[in-house]
């Protein structure tokens, strides 16, 4: 089929779709039945093949209505990454190519542009009839990518701090986004790519465990009274599982072969390269991330403005962790101003609105937990490590971090409990939400405008961590109306061709 790049695009954003006096042939005509058309897939590119990037890529590569034509990566091959076990990448890829013995002779964890190439080229070939298939493209530098590949969308899995700026190239390119969270890791950026989602009509949709099935169960409950008015939530969490409080490097390594420092940099301000900013710990600096808070907090975020829709707080307060250290036989603390605390507190309030009750919402991280319940203590129940409590009028509901195995406590109020009769519908997982708005169904419930509301909320705790005062936030004047020093922490110092603004 001849069709240009706008052409295609259009093709996928319709039903049934007729575009240059062409009719897409319907897939079980070309493929037979359960198969999806070469025409009728969604070319997209995979940018960022770290860890998390080749724990998602697998996914994306089992979906047949998808195609992976190229992939991009600042880091072209290397074995110094961090994972969550010994083995558990390696092993990981292993069982997804069925290739018992890849990475048998590497001596740490590899990932990087080439191996996200193999994995997309083998597994292709061994779902091909032939076993052979056109080589999948690699690209060091995205911008390329996007100039020289015919693409419907792209992923994105790159650390934190270039998550708005590739997706604002992309948006500009017509090309549908789906990418891991957070939007951005400054409120400012954020605010861009969803207010340009919105202009732009294209499908976007922001990873957050937004397939969470009991969310709408929740939803019922509450709806119904099951505890009255909500006035409180408790979130906790046990992450960081990877160092933070760190402080600046002094030393100055060598950039390894096949690291392109300067594009893994991107708008953040120029530094020597330090393996301490990189692969999974980009996340505890200030610059790249968001700290436990913006990492975990968007998880079970997303299912409490999906039960609750609270709007935008009015004032938000954090506290943190500090460092001390000897210093001459003398015990000092160790000022920190470049990176996220070990363990912290936030808390925020929402005001009255729509008929619902102010509300505030309590964060604690680092093993932090809040006092365990007195219903709790009755059923004989320990705190997990992790979980959230809604807290009501006339009971509370608890359930896992992201929602899971809600229950009234304490346990006779979840037999005395009625439930209500389903009336939501439940979610689809979230790389198929995306296929649907991309096909010009459904809207992803994780679209980038969906998910702003909480986003701010979220940011904004990863500046009330880094500031002594309780702050108070207009949002329609994008401004904290009682300190100045947070107000500059909602833009990024850009380096120069950067600018997102400019």
């Amino acid at each position: 089929m001849a069709e240009s790049k706008m052409n295609r695009r259009d093709f996928l954003g319709t039903a049934s779709t007729v575009a240059a006096g062409l009719t897409i042939v319907p897939r079980h005509v070309l493929g037979g039945p359960g198969t999806v058309s070469p025409s009728d897939q969604i070319k997209i590119g995979y940018i960022g093949t770290g860890t998390q990037g080749i724990r998602t890529l697998m996914r994306f590569l089992e979906r047949p209505e998808i195609r992976i034509t190229a992939v991009c990566d600042c880091n072209r091959d290397s074995q110094d990454y961090i994972e969550w076990g010994k083995h558990e990448m390696r092993n990981r890829i292993r069982r997804f190519l069925d290739k018992p013995a890849w990475g048998t002779e590497n001596t740490g964890c590899r990932a990087g542009l080439e191996v996200g190439r193999e994995i997309v080229d083998t597994y292709y070939s061994k779902k091909s009839a032939s076993g052979k298939v056109s080589p999948c493209s690699a690209y060091e530098d995205y911008r390329e990518m996007l100039e020289k590949e015919d693409l419907d969308g792209i992923c994105i899995m790159t650390p934190e701090h270039t998550h708005a700026t590739i997706a604002m190239a992309a948006m500009k390119s017509g090309r549908h986004v789906i990418m891991h969270k957070p939007l951005s890791n400054v409120l400012s950026e954020a605010n861009l790519i969803a207010e340009t989602a919105q202009k732009t009509g294209l499908a976007t949709h922001m990873f957050c465990a937004a397939d969470q099935q009991t969310t709408p169960m929740i939803k019922e409950w509450i709806d119904n009274d099951a505890i009255g008015d909500v006035n409180e939530i408790l979130v906790w969490s046990n992450r960081p599982v990877w160092p933070q409080d760190l402080l600046t490097p002094d030393e100055k390594p060598h950039i390894p072969d096949g690291f392109n420092w300067d594009l893994w940099l991107g708008p953040a301000e120029d530094r020597p390269y330090h393996p301490s900013y990189t692969h999974t710990l980009f996340r505890s600096w200030y610059d790249f991330g968001t700290g436990t808070l913006g990492d975990m907090g968007h998880y079970c975020f997303y299912q409490v403005w999906n039960i609750l829709n609270p709007g935008i707080p009015i004032t938000v307060e954090g506290s943190r962790s500090k460092i001390y250290g000897v210093v001459d036989g003398v015990s000092k603390r160790i000022p920190n101003n470049v990176s996220y605390p070990s363990a912290s507190t936030v808390r925020w309030e929402f005001a009255e609105h729509d008929g619902k009750a102010p509300l505030s919402i309590h964060w604690l991280d680092g093993g932090i937990r809040p006092p365990k319940p007195e219903e709790m203590v009755m059923d004989g129940r320990d705190m997990p490590r992790e979980g959230i409590i809604y807290i009501g009028d006339k009971g509370k509901i608890f359930a896992d971090f992201t929602g899971g195995s809600p229950r009234l406590i304490p346990e006779k109020a979840m037999q005395a409990f009625k439930r209500p009769p389903k009336t939501l519908p439940r979610p689809k997982d979230e790389i198929a939400q995306w296929i649907e708005a991309v096909r010009g169904n459904a809207p992803s419930g994780a679209s980038f405008q969906n998910v702003q509301p909480f986003s701010e909320t979220l940011l904004l705790g990863t500046i009330a961590q880094r500031v002594t005062e309780k702050l108070s936030w207009d949002s329609s004047a994008f401004r904290f109306t009682n300190n100045e020093e947070a107000n500059t922490l909602l833009y990024r110092k850009y380096r120069q061709g950067w600018d997102l603004f400019s």
